[in-house]
């Protein structure tokens, strides 16, 4: 089974969400987010709109 890592790294004053999918390929907000709370819920936001890409 494949899995889908959703991560968040420091940027600036707050986080950056980054989707890593099974390929290797990974995608980041361009923009950071207060915590990293928020920043992994954007990514899974990001994750759910863009469900096509996991086939």
């Amino acid at each position: 089974m494949s899995s889908v890592e959703l991560s968040a790294t420091p940027k600036g004053n707050g986080y950056q969400a980054t989707i890593t999918y099974p390929d290797g390929v990974s995608v980041s907000s361009a923009e950071a987010f207060p915590t990293r709370s928020e920043a992994i819920s954007a990514a899974a936001l990001k994750l759910l709109e863009t469900s096509d890409r996991l086939h």
